[in-house]
């Protein structure tokens, strides 16, 4: 009698692959899942001892996070290879609620709105169609081009009112570190190429160390096993208009998660249909909470892995699984977090200029799939980016705002998303129903 070959997707390969290849996983998606609590605490003051916390936290619940979306608790989980790690596009609306409101209210509203999130999965899943390619594009490219001026100010040293600051030596070591990044992304292939930010960043490091510029004691002095405990900032404040404003972000986040399932749900041969994405919009909420409460931030679906899932053709969500128990060793060793910490801030400039462009590469990709001859897409394009853009390139134009109003004017993201929702609302076309979004061929036959 012939069996019938296991589903690839849910197929348990031997503990060896297992291993290997969910190691695979969370080296590629390593550099991004850190870079947000480096951003993070530098940009709040933080001391290395929090950014150690931050990062180890971050690892943690990513790797808890990973696990929840792949292999799923009931009704909780797209059941996908999708790996989980912290989201650059909440950071600037965290770090403009940490400025108004203190660090606790930050961890504050990521839980609330995990909570939100988890909740109200049913209903936000129909949400998703009023987020159209339109405004992802604008979004991702406003997000990218917010970041640029942080990689600008590590690059100088990290203390633009540092005598130092803009230094010879400071710049020569950033941009090192950025040409091997480079050098390593273009002539490595594969894994090697996928790993280029994690590489550049080591070898930046060592330059660092042998020209005397890292200052590493506290990896010596960090202990080399820890669990991370919950609420290490104090316990979190919940404020209305913080829970309203990440939940809004959360939004964009959702939108990122639908485009990955169907990503991955068409190259794993699983279509997406509406139960899986909810499902996920619900990990995705849950996981936030626990990030909230472990002292690390909201999380979405890492695209990157995807290109790795196409690469070597493992569709397998157990290795994706594998990969998350790799995350959360990896965040029980504080001495790694001390590492990352560590690293000279020139050294992280260099390599975050790469990453910030590279994520406003991925808006400028997403907008060449829209269409814009014959339609107002250009125009809600022009005005979304521009509003987007106008807290960073003129800081004190909002200056005689105060409370709501300024929280909401100074963030750059918001008024980008904001602005792309309502006016394709207005001026733009029809809006698809979801299934239409996961149908295109239906979509194509709708008058």
């Amino acid at each position: 009698m012939q069996h019938s070959r296991p589903d690839p997707v849910d197929e348990v390969l031997p503990p060896g692959m297992l291993f290997t290849f969910g190691l695979q996983h969370a080296l590629v998606m390593y550099s991004g899942t850190v870079a947000v609590p480096l951003i993070f605490a530098a940009t709040l003051g933080m001391d290395m001892g929090q950014t150690i916390t931050l990062i180890n936290s971050g690892l943690m619940t990513s790797g808890v996070a990973t696990i929840i979306q792949t292999v799923g608790i009931g009704k909780i989980g797209s059941r996908l290879p999708i790996v989980q790690g912290s989201s650059f596009v909440t950071l600037a609306s965290m770090l403009m609620i940490g400025q108004a409101y203190g660090t606790s209210a930050i961890f504050g509203a990521i839980i609330g709105a995990g909570g939100c999130t988890l909740v109200l999965a049913p209903a936000l899943g129909r949400l998703m169609r009023f987020f159209p390619p339109v405004a992802i594009g604008c979004l991702l490219t406003v997000i990218g081009l917010t970041l640029i001026p942080v990689a600008g100010v590590w690059l100088g040293g990290g203390t633009p009112s540092d005598a130092a600051f803009g230094a010879t030596p400071n710049l020569l070591l950033g941009g090192v570190t950025m040409a091997v990044t480079l050098a390593v992304y273009a002539m490595g292939s594969g894994f090697v190429s996928n790993i280029s930010v994690l590489l550049g960043l080591i070898v930046g490091s060592l330059i660092a160390l042998a020209c005397g510029m890292g200052h590493f004691q506290a990896v010596h002095d960090a202990p080399w096993f820890a669990l991370s405990m919950p609420m290490a900032f104090g316990v979190p404040t919940f404020h209305l208009v913080p829970v309203v404003i990440m939940t809004l972000t959360m939004l964009v986040i959702l939108a990122e998660t639908t485009g990955n399932c169907i990503a991955v749900g068409r190259l794993v041969e699983r279509p997406t249909d509406e139960e899986t994405l909810i499902a996920a919009f619900r990990a995705d909420g849950l996981s936030t909470m626990l990030g909230g409460v472990f002292n690390s931030f909201p999380y979405n679906a890492f695209t990157q892995n995807t290109g790795l899932i196409a690469m070597t053709n493992i569709r397998s969500r157990f290795v994706v699984a594998a990969a998350g128990v790799v995350l959360i060793v990896l965040g029980l060793f504080p001495k790694l977090g001390a590492v990352i910490a560590a690293m000279p801030a020139p050294v992280l400039g260099g390599c975050a200029l790469v990453m910030f462009g590279m994520t406003a590469m991925g808006g400028i990709r997403e907008l060449s799939h829209v269409r814009f001859d014959g339609t107002r897409n250009g125009m809600i394009a022009a005005v979304s980016m521009g509003l987007g853009m106008l807290p960073m390139a003129c800081p004190t134009l909002f200056a005689h705002t105060s409370g709501l109003a300024r929280l909401f004017l100074g963030n750059g993201v918001f008024l980008c998303v904001s602005s792309a929702v309502v006016l394709n609302l207005l001026i733009g076309e029809k809006i698809p129903t979801l299934e239409e979004e996961l149908d295109p061929a239906r979509a194509r036959q709708a008058p």
